[in-house]
């Protein structure tokens, strides 16, 4: 495997491009790690216990059940806080919740949301807001970690891959930090089907996919972002390439169609248009816009 951070220095070596995100759509671990990791230590870092089943139900839907879906860690902090702040239950409750202001400036002024960028702004502001949000996030690694060996690929994406390689370049493109993403493609031996691994640090997914979108080695629609989250949608449509969705709840059913379709498609040049229209459609229907507590 290539280098594994810099796509700036990325060869190309096919006349294809695939982005692959990682978490909740190459490796099943979305709902293990809100579940057991993330959300019971937002509750926990930011003293939310007393209303815990609401914290842990909204930090579920912005995570795991809506169009907010494959958020930056960061930002996922401040949304979900955002939802809780509107939520009647927690509103009758009194509890006093944090605006987390000082995360949001950060967000103005940095797109590499990392913990490297978190530490730097810490050490130049020494905003307490920005503590609180990387001690929680040191917390995450830490426990994602330990619950590691439960986590597997979903069913047929070494099958894809195997189809893949060799005739495309193939780049892991993700939100996660790069030696947990690093970590988790060594542990299921899928390291060795891709060229690239990019993490947070490397910069946004549409950041990534500007990369070959615009080094004019690639044409539009042989540049494919597969994807479970509608950041990694608009990634590719901000860039003009084409979207390969991996459906929440019906992930497994998502890769076989891949294997049996899409992937052939995509290289007779047959994709874009009414198939990926038709796909991005049951895509958008899956994940709902409006809480189910509203």
């Amino acid at each position: 495997m290539h280098n594994q951070y810099s796509i700036q220095d990325f060869k190309p070596k096919h006349g294809f491009f695939i982005g692959l995100d990682s978490d909740g759509c190459v490796i099943n671990s979305m709902d293990i790690k809100h579940k057991k990791s993330f959300g019971p230590l937002f509750i926990e870092h930011f003293n939310l216990t007393r209303e815990a089943l609401f914290v842990q139900q909204t930090w579920e839907f912005v995570n795991l059940y809506s169009r907010m879906r494959g958020s930056n860690r960061f930002k996922a902090l401040s949304l979900t806080m955002d939802l809780l702040n509107k939520r009647k239950e927690i509103q009758d409750s009194g509890m006093a919740l944090m605006p987390l202001q000082g995360l949001k400036n950060w967000f103005e002024r940095e797109s590499k949301l990392g913990n490297p960028a978190l530490e730097k702004a810490i050490a130049e502001t020494g905003d307490e807001d920005l503590k609180r949000a990387l001690g929680w996030s040191l917390a995450v690694n830490q426990s994602v970690a330990e619950i590691m060996p439960e986590i597997k690929p979903f069913d047929h994406v070494e099958q894809a891959l195997q189809q893949l390689q060799g005739r495309a370049d193939l780049v892991a493109v993700s939100q996660m930090p790069t030696e947990t993403l690093v970590h988790e493609w060594q542990a299921h031996g899928l390291d060795r089907y891709i060229d690239l691994i990019c993490g947070q640090e490397a910069g946004t997914k549409a950041e990534l996919l500007a990369f070959p979108a615009s080094s004019g080695h690639y044409e539009d629609d042989h540049i494919l972002m597969v994807g479970d989250a509608p950041g990694d949608l608009a990634a590719a449509q901000s860039n003009h390439v084409l979207y390969y969705p991996i459906i929440p709840g019906n992930e497994n059913m998502a890769w076989k169609r891949f294997c049996d379709e899409a992937i052939d498609k995509f290289f007779t040049g047959t994709y874009a248009g009414e198939y990926e229209a038709s796909l991005i459609e049951e895509f958008h229907a899956s994940l709902p816009e409006n809480p189910p507590w509203k």
